[in-house]
């Protein structure tokens, strides 16, 4: 999710900020011992079934509808379907529900954002030369019509957005294609989590059947994990997305570091937000981010960028490369 903002345009320049760029560059008791006396169904679409999450003195109306809406109530069903077709133990009903949704849904829409982002890479330079010549012509014109040098930025600002738009027009590939995975993975995130805290504090069976559900650790999928080592797995998952990126940015521009110094405060932000919710969430989140990270790493094969028609890597062993930069620079 981390790396998915950050590629989306976070780290990008918008079309003003790349003319402004070329003009100035150029010259207790375990959930589990409660009694499970029959299965309840879990909760519809409309709120009707299992009994609904009480909602605490803290919880805002906002939040209450949102835990209540239909794509969270969608996600329950479809993890409750996930679990009741597979017969596997929740835990690993859990994860296999997670790489099944990143597979199927996030993974072609990151190869999309891959194909968009190389695209609009390869402008750039297209660009640079673009922006020469419309700055000649436009140093012509000034003196013909005698423009003030803030007239002749404006005239060259405001066609150098043109020519750019009809770029990315002929090629296909307006940035804001590139966002269209955080669109859809930022509230399938959102609705998930929500259902797994639905379903972990719902007075049901299916409570009990996720109380008695974990493995390992975490015996206990209802109740935040007390040894802390899902919430720590989180954080480090994260970080090593958000590091792995950043080995790609040979000169980061300022405004680059200071997202990326966010988002590593986020994901240490994360941690004791995952101490404090049920395990099925942290196992989620945990799982969702490992998956995020194998699929990363998968779109740098050269096999897969051969497939996209993407631009071949500069290396031919780009894994290797990869921890070699990320051994010498925090390994040595």
């Amino acid at each position: 999710l981390f790396l998915t903002i950050v590629r989306s345009g976070l780290l990008r320049f918008p079309v003003r900020g790349l003319c402004s760029v070329i003009h100035r560059k150029s010259p207790g008791l375990p959930r589990s011992a409660l009694p499970c006396l029959h299965r309840l169904p879990v909760r519809t679409v409309s709120g009707v079934g299992g009994g609904d999450v009480p909602a605490g003195p803290g919880v805002s109306g906002w939040y209450s509808s949102l835990a209540d809406s239909t794509p969270v109530h969608l996600c329950e069903n479809f993890l409750v379907s996930v679990q009741q077709v597979s017969g596997l133990p929740w835990w690993l009903s859990i994860a296999v529900a997670t790489v099944s949704v990143r597979t199927l849904i996030t993974l072609p829409l990151a190869a999309y954002q891959l194909v968009i982002v190389s695209k609009v890479e390869a402008l750039q330079v297209e660009i640079s030369e673009l922006a020469k010549r419309l700055r000649y012509e436009v140093s012509v014109r000034a003196r013909e019509k005698g423009w003030t040098d803030k007239q002749s930025r404006f005239q060259f600002q405001k066609n150098l957005r043109r020519i750019v738009s009809q770029l990315y027009i002929r090629d296909n590939c307006h940035p804001f294609k590139a966002s269209l995975l955080v669109w859809v993975q930022l509230p399938l995130w959102i609705s998930l989590s929500l259902a797994l805290r639905n379903l972990s504090l719902d007075h049901s069976a299916l409570q009990c059947d996720l109380a008695a559900g974990g493995a390992l650790w975490f015996p206990d999928l209802t109740s935040p994990d007390s040894t802390w080592i899902l919430p720590v797995c989180v954080g480090l998952t994260n970080l090593l997305i958000i590091e792995v990126f950043s080995l790609q940015r040979i000169s980061p521009t300022r405004f680059q570091k200071l997202v990326l110094n966010f988002m590593r405060g986020f994901s240490v932000l994360m941690v004791p937000i995952a101490a404090t919710v049920p395990s099925s969430m942290a196992l989620y989140w945990f799982t969702s981010s490992l998956v995020g990270f194998c699929h990363n790493l998968l779109l740098r094969s050269p096999v897969i960028r051969k497939i996209l028609r993407l631009p071949t890597l500069q290396s031919d062993s780009p894994y290797r490369d990869l921890l070699s930069a990320f051994i010498n620079k925090y390994c040595k």
